[in-house]
């Protein structure tokens, strides 16, 4: 049985512009490695309405997860929750689970819950909130779509609070080997190797250091005794 299939959808001018140098992909990433999950698609997409549904419709289709960051919060820019609902031909309105979470957090701050922060609880109809341990607005999942916070630190939150209600496969393993030679030089035999391995992914990876050429090696799958055995072949090749 393959093991499940994630995309992830980056929303904001701000990370178009480089403004905002994103981080929530090289985590979410990791995390999806860790319980068995493929990420096998990311986009970038401006804080467009057309834009962003016409990703969530290509994306959601073709994987059985997507994530998107970004767009959640109480600023007229913030347009990510309203796309999403016009994806799937929804309903958004003010959801009374999420003011109450959000009047309850601003009444403790001691702040008013204005016009402006309830537009963070406006929720498609249909959807599960996602925690936010953070700030308190919540996220949100809609069909196979989880819609969360562009903001590092709650975007991480909010990936602890859906992953444990997600099924993953076999942790994806990696096992890698440093070469002091061009890859040129070792692409044939890498190649050949790779192709006697198909349940594997191999990949090349070059650096230069103190003016010498080398290439990183990895091999990845979830096998751990073919991953083994590859790597074995691998040595005695390049070793």
């Amino acid at each position: 049985m393959p093991n499940p299939t994630a995309a992830m959808l980056v929303i904001g001018d701000e990370i178009l512009s480089g403004r905002t140098r994103d981080s929530n992909m090289h985590y979410l990433a990791g995390e999806l490695t860790r319980i068995g999950i493929r990420l096998v698609e990311v986009r970038v997409v401006a804080d467009d309405h057309a834009a962003i549904v016409a990703a969530v419709n290509a994306l959601r289709a073709g994987v059985d997860h997507l994530f998107t960051s970004g767009g959640i919060g109480p600023t007229h820019d913030d347009i990510t929750a309203d796309a999403i609902t016009a994806a799937f031909g929804a309903h958004i309105g003010h959801r009374a689970d999420a003011m109450a979470l959000l009047q309850a957090h601003y009444d403790r701050a001691g702040l008013p819950f204005n016009e402006a922060r309830q537009r963070m609880a406006r929720i498609p109809d249909g959807a599960i909130l996602i925690d936010n341990p953070v700030s308190t607005a919540p996220g949100f999942t809609l069909g196979n779509v989880h819609v969360m916070a562009g903001v590092p630190n709650i975007f991480q939150a909010m990936v602890a609070s859906v992953l444990p209600t997600l099924t993953g496969g076999a942790p994806l393993l990696s096992q890698s080997l440093r070469v002091n030679r061009g890859e040129g030089e070792i692409a044939s035999d890498f190649g050949a190797l790779a192709a006697q391995f198909p349940d594997l992914s191999m990949g090349s990876y070059p650096f230069i250091q103190n003016g010498a050429h080398g290439t990183n090696l990895v091999i990845r799958g979830t096998d751990p005794a073919l991953l083994a055995e590859a790597m074995k072949r691998l040595v005695a090749l390049f070793g």
